[in-house]
């Protein structure tokens, strides 16, 4: 029988993992942008916290900067200098047991001849480089020092070449001379601008097992050599003077070759022009207790250069930076596989709100939510006022509405309903039900047209935007209350009109996408009177529909407007300010307006003044807490329709 293992799935993303979760985001970014943040800056900080599920920018570029400071602190660079030193101790005490036993002269000059080797370890080897070593064991050892720096400078700028030349010998070395003067003379074809297409495929017909990132061009091979190069030379430059003199001597002995180290010069030299754009003169602090190799030093300057990276493109910055720059490849080699799932998470949020038309751009550059945005934040702001007024004892009616003005929509009929049939979907009903039979009408095909009983209406709703309102946290319920309203009675009442009245020092109209972006602003002045001047000019261009004005405010008018178009401001309130309100109060009552006041605070001036607005327009006062702000609107609005 067949067996089958389950496992995490670690090629790459969860085929199975659910899509990000755009109506969350496009929640939080709205909660953003109705707190005062621009579109851009609440974008920002929607990806720099992250969505359940995906970890943002921040967590990821800590991780970052914890594995760097990690690496830093662990690791010091003397590695191949510790160890050159090591095998010459091993060596010069195995020689010297070797020429203790033997009385000769010569083996006493030779002892001498140890003696006065210099203290610095790359002189030392350097002057032994010719020395008749009398002890298999001591040749032994001298000879792995020569194979250790050959490898180990390969390596530097060369991935994976340590391994295919662990046990290296004389047709090793040729191989890899031959190599380094192959690529020496390829680059420099190169440099000169001559045509190397074929140059390069002969190139890695013969020496391809050293080049394990498989260069398609000789670019793609200039920038593979070039960014390990670089690397080496930044670990060059983190060592101290006499670490890099030591290590400029050490390399000429290897694989006991001086070519070697002068083809890697060359070859140093050779990138460095071809790519003066890498980092050359970088170097990094380090002082932890674990030594690296030359080949080791240069991959750790590699994984910290790439961290670097990775962090700046994280970071966003700089202009016109998307998500779609992290190299997530690189991210996942950093941090591990689920951290690159994270990045491509969050560049397909900041897709799919782009693509799916969520944000956009406005004329002057800015990012802006769309129409769409506002549909789905409104969407969100009515569920959450539905089930405010659900708690406090209303219900959804299950029909539609009495007979009244069709709204497009059918149901199967109920016993009791008086609505008029659907003819056309009766039909199609009967027929699906015949199945091609004699045709005949049974209850169960039924339709009705749903209808509603409607009475136009011209709404208002006056919203204070003065600064009481954000320095008392009642900012965000009142966009969330207008963006309800509006919501619903742009999808449940649409031949309502309604507009958005927002009064401060002056008062204007505003669209819903204004009052959303609004910022608040440091303005002293609460002028209702400019306000109710406008929802008059409302109510006056729609003489056929009932008025009906709403106003949420924390405060009693302290301003008023001069017939020259000023606002004139005075606290405590001057009579004048309250007189021409009053005026434009009644004004309304005139017109069929009855003002509800939904009062936020408990000022007992503010209450005063309400009561006598409330009297003298026959309309009434509210005064629910910010949370239930737009329950209580939104209650006072469908029973303004239902007393119509």
């Amino acid at each position: 029988m067949s067996t089958y293992r389950y496992g995490r799935y670690v090629d790459g993303p969860d085929p199975l993992a659910p899509p990000v979760d755009l109506r969350a985001a496009v929640d939080e970014l709205g909660r953003e942008v109705m707190e005062g943040s621009s579109p851009e800056s609440a974008l920002r900080e929607l990806l720099r916290r992250g969505l359940p599920g995906a970890r943002g920018l921040d967590d990821l570029t800590a991780r970052l900067w914890r594995k760097r400071a990690a690496l830093t602190r662990r690791h010091r660079l003397d590695g191949t200098l510790q160890e050159v030193r090591r095998l010459l101790d091993e060596a010069l005490t195995a020689e010297r047991a070797a020429l203790f036993p033997d009385p000769d002269d010569e083996a006493r000059f030779r002892e001498a001849r140890l003696d006065a080797l210099p203290r610095s370890t790359a002189a030392a080897v350097g002057e032994l480089a010719e020395y008749d070593w009398r002890s298999p064991e001591a040749r032994e050892s001298y000879e792995r020092i020569r194979d250790l720096l050959g490898r180990e400078l390969v390596e530097q700028r060369f991935q994976g070449v340590k391994q295919a030349v662990e046990n290296v010998g004389a047709r090793d070395v040729e191989r890899i001379r031959d190599m380094l003067a192959d690529l020496n003379a390829l680059l420099a074809a190169h440099a000169r601008g001559e045509d190397t297409r074929e140059s390069f495929d002969r190139f890695m017909r013969e020496h391809g097992e050293f080049f394990p990132e498989d260069p398609r061009t000789v670019d793609e091979l200039v920038d593979a050599l070039a960014a390990r190069s670089a690397a080496a030379q930044r670990m060059m430059n983190s060592m101290s003077e006499q670490q890099r003199r030591e290590l400029a001597q050490l390399s000429q002995q290897a694989f006991g070759d001086s070519a070697v180290g002068a083809q890697l010069s060359q070859l140093d030299s050779l990138l460095r022009g071809l790519r003066p754009g890498e980092d050359w003169d970088g170097s990094a602090r380090f002082r932890g207790d674990n030594p690296l190799g030359l080949g080791e030093g240069a991959r750790a300057m590699a994984d910290l250069a790439e961290m670097d990276e990775l962090a700046e493109q994280l970071a966003q910055s700089y202009p016109g930076a998307r998500l779609e720059d992290v190299d997530a490849d690189a991210l996942a080699r950093q941090l591990g596989a689920e951290a690159g799932v994270d990045a491509r998470r969050l560049a397909e949020l900041e897709r799919e709100l782009r693509s799916q038309n969520l944000l956009e751009r406005a004329p002057d550059g800015s990012l802006r939510l769309t129409p769409k945005a506002l549909r789905q934040l409104g969407e969100t702001a009515l569920r959450g006022v539905v089930d405010g007024v659900r708690a406090q004892g209303q219900r959804d009616s299950p029909s539609a509405g009495a007979a009244g003005e069709l709204i497009g929509s059918t149901r199967p009929w109920r016993f009791g309903d008086t609505e008029p049939w659907h003819v056309p979907r009766t039909i199609t009903n009967a027929v699906l039900r015949s199945a091609g039979g004699p045709l005949a009408l049974d209850v169960a095909d039924v339709e009705v047209s749903e209808t509603e009983q409607r009475s136009r209406a011209a709404v208002a709703l006056c919203v204070d935007t003065s600064w009481s309102m954000v320095q008392d946290g009642r900012w965000v319920p009142m966009k969330r209350t207008a963006l309800a309203l509006h919501h619903l009675v742009r999808t449940r009442f649409r031949t309502d009109a309604l507009e958005l009245i927002t009064f401060g020092r002056h008062a204007e109209t505003v669209d819903i996408g204004e009052l959303t972006a609004l910022e608040g602003v440091w303005e002293q002045g609460t002028n209702l009177h400019h306000a109710l001047l406008l929802a008059g000019r409302h109510v006056r261009r729609h003489p056929d529909a009932q008025p009906v004005v709403l106003v949420v405010t924390d405060g009693e008018p302290t301003a008023h407007l001069e017939p020259t178009g000023e606002a004139e401001f005075h606290y405590p309130p001057l009579e004048r300010t309250l007189g021409k309100t009053l005026v434009e109060v009644d004004g309304l009552a005139r017109l069929g307006a009855s003002i509800t006041v939904f009062r936020l605070g408990d000022d007992p001036r503010l209450t005063a003044f309400v009561d006598t607005l409330a009297r003298r327009s026959g309309g009434r006062v509210v005064a629910p807490d910010e949370d239930g702000l737009g329950a209580a609107v939104v209650s006072d609005y469908l029973r303004s329709r239902k007393r119509r």
